[in-house]
């Protein structure tokens, strides 16, 4: 199947058993019935396995061209099933642009368990093998990152991560399996924050993994089944309806991200303009080579660095939303320094470049025209 038919049906081919339903049902029920103790029809108690999320987990796999799915109650609870794979004195390469809720996770949480991250840029490949250590077992790169749209070149360091044995995780929320799928790289871990793009109507809260060796596949089920953060059956049974239009939404975000970025590069109040596919973007080359095009993720910061007019912009924008998450069908607004990037400190978060006047943009599926009025608005 090509990608526009696996959003549909990839990993669906078996129509329900009971009715013949043609969407999978949502299986709101905690636990089957058995005829005697371990005879049941593959399902025994909803934690380890659902119709629903198993349906879901098919899907994610399809789409991102993996053997094995696995779908959480969020986007957090995925990233921690991996790092529980991981022990105490064990190290951890990770970008240094980041999701806040990550580094939050990375840096207080996880670091009391004595596992040690070192937050990096990853543009230059010597910088990460320089980091590498008989300790380091993990690589977690964003790409593109969040909220600076740096672009890391996966199939470089996954070259890397097999020289030395280390396993590779890609955060793949901002692109989707539509723009770009890591394991084709070299990836061994895919990860999405579901809440976004994939379920892309901001309903649910979920996320998943994607691997292809089974062994690692084997560890994370038992994980995800023993700390219990899965994905319910109503929540799977919207990632999997979103997943269905993907396609079609991830066009109109990457066309309507594109006027949006043109849009503001040529805006005399606009500094920096943050989105892969403009050719003056650090590393569009590579966004080129991995990327089918450039999604509807665009940052940029006002001229002169003004907390004050960032927040001015943010609180006079009528068709964009003023709001946390990103990757639904309408386009929102957000101040990462003061929100999605607050658990990060100001010191830490400058140096990355999310300042006070950064700006960013999740452009949805509306008419280009409204939104780019829009912008003219709240920054005049």
């Amino acid at each position: 199947m090509k990608f526009n038919t696996k959003a549909i049906h990839g990993g669906q081919q078996d129509i329900d058993p009971a009715y013949g339903s043609v969407m999978s049902p949502i299986y709101q029920t905690s636990t089957f019935s058995q005829k005697t103790p371990g005879s049941h029809k593959g399902f025994e108690y909803s934690r380890s396995g659902n119709p629903t999320r198993s349906a879901l987990e098919k899907s994610i796999a399809s789409i991102e061209n993996g053997k094995h799915g696995l779908a959480f109650a969020s986007g957090l609870a995925a990233i921690d099933a991996i790092i529980k794979t991981l022990k105490p004195g064990d190290e951890v390469i990770s970008t240094n642009d980041l999701y806040g809720g990550t580094y939050r996770l990375f840096n207080t949480i996880y670091k009391d368990f004595g596992i040690k991250f070192h937050f990096i840029g990853m543009q230059s490949m010597d910088t990460i093998e320089s980091y590498i250590t008989k300790n380091t077992k993990l690589i977690w790169a964003e790409t593109p990152t969040n909220p600076m749209m740096n672009v890391v070149d996966i199939e470089a360091i996954s070259k890397i991560a097999k020289k030395h044995k280390v396993l590779l995780a890609v955060d793949n929320t901002f692109a989707t399996a539509y723009l770009q799928r890591p394991l084709d790289f070299g990836a061994d871990i895919v990860m999405h924050s579901a809440t976004k793009y994939l379920g892309g109507h901001s309903d649910v809260i979920s996320g998943s993994i994607v691997v292809n060796d089974d062994k690692l596949a084997e560890q994370l089920y038992f994980i995800q089944n023993a700390s219990g953060g899965i994905a319910g059956p109503m929540d799977s049974f919207l990632v999997l309806r979103g997943i269905k239009t993907l396609h079609l939404r991830m066009q109109r975000h990457s066309e309507n991200g594109r006027a949006v970025a043109e849009y503001l590069q040529n805006h005399p109040k606009v500094e920096n303009v943050y989105w892969p596919g403009l050719k003056d973007h650090p590393n569009h080359d590579i966004a080129k080579k991995q990327m089918k095009d450039f999604g509807g993720m665009v940052s940029f910061t006002t001229k002169g660095n003004s907390y004050k007019e960032a927040i001015k912009f943010v609180e006079n924008i009528k068709v964009f939303t003023l709001a946390e998450s990103l990757g639904g069908v309408e386009s929102l607004a957000g101040h990462p320094a003061s929100m999605t990037h607050a658990s990060i400190p100001k010191e830490e978060r400058e140096k990355i470049g999310v300042v006070d006047s950064l700006i960013r943009l999740s452009v949805g599926i509306e008419d280009k025209e409204d939104l780019l009025e829009d912008l003219k608005q709240a920054l005049g």
